[in-house]
C-alpha cells in the first residue's frame, strides 16, 4: 500500500517531536503493509513549513530509517492550507507536490465552514496546471450535511482524499457515514491514514479495509491511484 498523506517529519508541525518517535511511526506503518508514504506536513499561518524545511526533513527521517533497517521509502509532499496557497510561487507548490515532482497537491479541507474562496483557490490551482487532492473532507460538517458541495469540484478534476480512521468508524459515525457516501457517489479517489501518532489517527491503513468489502476497490484507493499520483499520471476516478 501507499499512504500520501502522513505526519511523518519530526519538529515540523503536529505529528512526532523527535526522529526516534518518527522512526516507530514508520516501522508500523511497514508492519501494516505500507511501503510507499508521502511526508506532507502542515504548510500554514500556525505551521509555516517551508519547501526548504520540509525537504531537509525527508532527507533526515529516510537516512535514519535506513540506519534503522525500517523499508519505508518516503517521498515529498505538504498539506496546504488554502490561506497558504497565494503565497506560493509554482516552483514552490511543485516542490510541495506529492512525490515532489507531480502535478499533484494535497489540499487540507477546513474543518469548520465552507468557506468561498476554496473554490476559486481549487478553480486557480487546476487552470495553472496542478491537479488538488482535497483532504478528507468527509471530516467537515458541511460535507457531511451537504456531500453534493464536492461534486462540481470532482467533475472539474479535484480529487478526494478519505482518512482510514474516517471509514472504519475511529472519527465518529458522521465521518463514516459521509465517507461512505462519497464512495457510493464515486467521488473518492484515495485513501490515505493522515498519520499523526500512536493515536486515533495511527499509522497503518489496514484497519479501514474492511469497510471497503471490496479488494479490487481498496486496491485502487491504495495502490493504484497513489502510483498514478507520484508517476504524474491521470488518475482513473471510477469505482
Amino acid at each position: 500500500m501507499i499512504d500520501l498523506h502522513t505526519h511523518l517529519l519530526p519538529g515540523l508541525d503536529d505529528g512526532p517531536s523527535t526522529m526516534a518517535e518518527s522512526v516507530e511511526m514508520a516501522r508500523s506503518m511497514v508492519a501494516d503493509g505500507v511501503r510507499v508514504a508521502a511526508a506532507t506536513p502542515h504548510v500554514r499561518w500556525d505551521f509555516p513549513t517551508t519547501a526548504e524545511r520540509m525537504e531537509y526533513g525527508v532527507s533526515e527521517l529516510a537516512a535514519a530509517l535506513a540506519d534503522a533497517g525500517v523499508a519505508l521509502e518516503l517521498v515529498p509532499g505538504g498539506e496546504l492550507a488554502i490561506d497558504s496557497l497565494p503565497s506560493l510561487s509554482d516552483e514552490k507548490l511543485r516542490r510541495f507536490s506529492l512525490g515532489g515532482k507531480s502535478r499533484y497537491l494535497l489540499v487540507e479541507t477546513p474543518y469548520r465552514g465552507w468557506p468561498v474562496e476554496l473554490h476559486e483557490c481549487l478553480h486557480t490551482l487546476r487552470r495553472n496546471g496542478f491537479v488538488p487532492v482535497l483532504a478528507h473532507p468527509e471530516r467537515n460538517p458541511d460535507v457531511q450535511r451537504h456531500p453534493e458541495l464536492l461534486e462540481a469540484l470532482v467533475a472539474g478534476g479535484v480529487l478526494i482524499q478519505l482518512t482510514a480512521a474516517s471509514l472504519d468508524g475511529r472519527l465518529g459515525s458522521a465521518s463514516r457515514e459521509t465517507a461512505a457516501t462519497l464512495l457510493q457517489r464515486g467521488m473518492a479517489h484515495l485513501v490515505a491514514s493522515d498519520a499523526h501518532g500512536p493515536t486515533i489517527r495511527a499509522a497503518g491503513l489496514s484497519a479501514a479495509q474492511v469497510a471497503i468489502r471490496d479488494p479490487l476497490v481498496w486496491h485502487r484507493l491504495t495502490t493504484e491511484a497513489p502510483q498514478s499520483i507520484l508517476a504524474d499520471a491521470p488518475v482513473w476516478s471510477g469505482l
